[in-house]
């Protein structure tokens, strides 16, 4: 069962120029009634990474939010990682891309595609590539 849930209640945001950037995408992926998935697997230099996909699926367990026009869908057991979280676009001189502002990573890795929720190091073998590998 999914569960969607009113722009008032959204445990997750997307930034006014992220949501730009996203409808872009989603215009162009050819997918209807597509949206942002947005999940949480282990792995990356702190022991969780963020991963983002353009998805048209609605799983068993999604939570499905919709904030500033982009339907947003988060798994069960992401959710709870990245509550409180907005999903913002930034350019820099590197280039542009998404990024996850969680206020529940207590640490996070250089590059920002890794976190940790509890603020204690990667245990040995744990998270252990590095940023480049992700």
């Amino acid at each position: 069962m999914t569960q969607t849930l009113e722009p008032t209640t959204n445990p997750i945001g997307i930034s006014e120029v992220g949501a730009a950037r996203a409808l872009s995408v989603i215009g162009s992926s050819g997918k209807d009634n597509a949206g942002v998935r947005l999940f949480i697997k282990s792995g990356g230099c702190s022991g969780y990474q963020y991963g983002m996909a353009i998805d048209d699926r609605e799983l068993d367990g999604d939570t499905i939010l919709f904030d500033r026009g982009v339907k947003l869908i988060v798994d069960r057991m992401s959710l709870p990682l990245v509550q409180g979280a907005e999903i913002d676009y930034v350019e820099n001189m590197m280039g542009g891309g998404f990024t996850v502002n969680n206020p529940n990573a207590t640490s996070a890795c250089g590059c920002g595609s890794s976190f940790r929720t509890d603020g204690s190091a990667a245990q040995d073998g744990e998270g252990s590539s590095g940023c480049g590998s992700h």
